[in-house]
């Protein structure tokens, strides 16, 4: 059973990866730093081993969730792209940010063109547009 998505709680965490993998390397990482202080002097090569491994371990998880969310960014303005053509025969104007063209996604498709459009005029922020939808469309794939 899944909770219907509005403005108030349409953010979401991946709480395996917050709590989970993220969490772990951050203490990976201090814990060799611990170790290479601890034992710098008698297995400094073990000690530098160590760290970089720790090292390496935080910057990929870094990274992958960088690239996991770029993706996504890509495959939705892709979406609402196409999305908008259906609905009018145009394509969204270039003006629109990423960020406005991933908050427009939420707007149902009646109110999805005047929502552009609106946005296009005022300018609104991510923040404003996702409040100005009235017919929530949700997004629970969003990672």
């Amino acid at each position: 059973m899944t909770i219907k998505q509005d403005y108030k709680n349409h953010t979401q965490a991946d709480p395996l990866f917050i709590g989970g993998i993220g969490l772990l390397s951050l203490i990976a990482f201090i814990l060799s730093i611990v170790f290479f202080f601890q034992n710098v002097g008698d297995q400094w090569l073990l000690s530098v081993i160590v760290l970089l491994f720790a090292l390496i371990f935080l910057f990929v998880t870094v990274r992958l969730r960088g690239y996991a969310l770029k993706l996504q960014d890509r495959i939705i303005r892709g979406e609402e792209n196409f999305r908008y053509y259906r609905l009018t025969g145009n394509l969204v104007d270039s003006r629109l940010s990423l960020k406005q063209v991933i908050a427009l996604r939420f707007a149902d498709d009646a109110e999805y063109p005047e929502l552009v459009a609106r946005t296009l005029s005022e300018n609104l922020s991510p923040d404003e547009i996702k409040k100005a939808v009235q017919n929530w469309k949700e997004d629970h794939h969003r990672v």
